[in-house]
Order: C-alpha cells, then structure tokens, then sequence
C-alpha cells in the first residue's frame, strides 16, 4: 500500500472500509503531511542551497588555512594578531602635538633616519601634496604598481577596494579616521573593518615582524631604501618614518631595523622619491632630493601615504 493511502479503522460493528485518495488531495496520514510534488522540490532546492554553503564554508576554512601556511612559510612570528588591531583602531588615540620628530642612527654600518610621528592621522591619496600645504606633515609611497597600472598587494582607500592582496605581501597598514596600525599577517580582518568604516589600507614586504626578520627577500639590489616601523619603549608606542641615507640591500637594512628595535616594520617603495616632513613649528624639511618633485611619471596613479595634522 503507497503512503498515499489511508486506512481508517470503523466501529467494531462495522466492516473495514478501504478509502483510496487521490495523488492530488492533500490527506494527512499518521506520519504526518504528505508530500507534495512542489513540497519535494522545495525540500530538494534547500538540500542543494545547505551543501553549497557547507562547501562554500570549507572551501573558505581551506582557504584561510593555506594563507597561514604561507605564512608560517615566510619563517616570522606575528607580534599582534589583527583582532587586536582592529581593537586599536576602535579606540582613540592620545592628544598629541602634531609633528614629527627627526633623529639619526648608524646601525651596523648602515645610517638611517627616523621621523617619528606624533598627533597625526594618515590617508592615502592619489595626488601627491603640495610643498606649501602647511597640514600635511609627511607623506611617501606605498603600494607598488605594475607599468600597466594594476596595484601590488590589496590597496583599499576610502573603503573602496582597488586590488586584492597578493601573496608574499603579507605585511599591511590600516587607517580609520585618526587611528593608524601596522602589522604583519595574512587575515583580513583588518582590512575588512576599514572598508566597513570608510578607511585605507595596503599591504607590502615584511622586514620585521615580532622583532626578527624573515629569511627570505624577494627585493635585489642596492638602493635607497624605506619603511613604516612600529616602536615601543619607556616612552610608548609608536610609529615611524625610515628612510637610508645609502644604497643598501634589503636584507641589510632589515637586520639593522631590528637590531634598532623596531617590533614591526613593513617596506615602503619608491626609495629614492623625493618627500619632505614638518616640525612641531609647521617648518618643512625635505627628504631627498626635491629636484625630483613633483613626480610626473605616475600622476593620478601613485597612491601616496599622506600624515595630516588631526
């Protein structure tokens, strides 16, 4: 007997009768409803909709996995994992006097400038500041870009996304508002709550993460080279500006940040650009060479880190 028949018992004075109902009337039997052709079909849709979001769901998890072992490949530790970050960029951050505050180093041959920042927040703009604009007090480079203008390495700025991240670029600078972080992993969390709020973001080489420096470079060459470390000692934390005065090598320069005390530090490209920094009294100090200001080559294109004052 189908499912589709129903047997209902009589008084004990009466015969049995057997009622057959039709395919199409909807009878309840004593399991319950009886399923109809588009019930089935309802029920076979979300069947197939809680597969693909079970695999969607492993595929991500798979995913996320193979980015950490991408990581774990680049022989680093990471310092601050980016919910913590993200925790940072939540919170506002103390007065300070806007500036930035020059001093010189030589570590282990290698001569180096720091600009420390302080009392600024950072942007990244396509047109790159005037010398006269008394309220930006810093600015540099930093996502690269190929000859056909496709960014290096997930670039986000103003919460619009202009290029995903590529691997091997696993250190990252994330801005909201006033509030600046940098770090090193391969998660998203961080740039993910920037683009919710409207902020900037880009990712480039690690040279030090959690105080040591990966074992592996895929920069060549000498060449003026630069960077946004983060510090903390007696004093706080921090963030700041390096700029070589030399043409060194990667590997050197990394090692020298480390042995400076630089916790994180992430490369800034475009080394020999020309930019300049402002002192508490509002004074412009030029980094490089300003005969090489403005740069015409990639007008419109470059996006560039700009400190302003808050």
């Amino acid at each position: 007997m189908s499912n589709d028949d129903l047997l209902i018992p009589q008084e004990e004075s009466e015969e049995l009768e057997f009622i057959i109902e039709r395919d199409d009337e909807k009878v309840p039997s004593f399991g319950g409803p009886t399923e109809t052709p588009s019930s089935k079909k309802r029920k076979k849709w979300l069947l197939i909709a809680i597969a693909l979001i079970a695999m969607t769901a492993l595929a991500y998890g798979a995913y996320k996995g193979w980015r950490f072992y991408k990581a774990r490949q680049l022989g680093v530790s990471i310092s601050v994992k980016p919910k913590e970050n993200v925790s940072k960029l939540q919170t506002a951050p103390a007065a300070e006097m806007a500036e930035v505050k020059h001093t010189s180093d030589s570590i282990q041959g290698v001569n180096l400038d720091f600009y420390e920042i302080h009392g600024l927040r950072a942007c990244i703009e396509f047109d790159e500041p005037k010398l006269e604009n008394d309220s930006v007090y810093l600015y540099c480079r930093s996502a690269d870009h190929m000859a056909d203008t496709t960014y290096l390495g997930t670039l986000v700025i103003n919460g619009k996304e202009y290029q995903r991240d590529r691997i091997n670029r696993l250190g990252y600078m994330g801005m909201v508002d006033d509030r600046m972080v940098i770090g090193v992993s391969p998660d998203e969390d961080v740039k993910d709550y920037v683009m919710k709020n409207g902020g900037s973001f880009f990712r480039q080489f690690v040279l030090v993460s959690n105080g040591d420096v990966p074992p592996r470079f895929y920069l060549t060459g000498k060449n003026i080279r630069k960077a946004i470390g983060r510090i903390a000692d007696n004093k706080g934390e921090r963030l700041v500006f390096i700029s070589t005065r030399d043409k060194i090598t990667i590997r050197d320069f990394a090692y020298a940040l480390r042995e400076y005390g630089l916790i994180d530090a992430i490369y800034i490209t475009g080394g020999p650009d020309y930019c300049y920094y402002r002192t508490s009294d509002g004074s412009r100090h030029d980094i490089g060479d300003i005969e090489r200001y403005p740069h015409k080559k990639w007008k419109g294109i470059i996006p560039w880190l700009v400190f302003r004052k808050r």
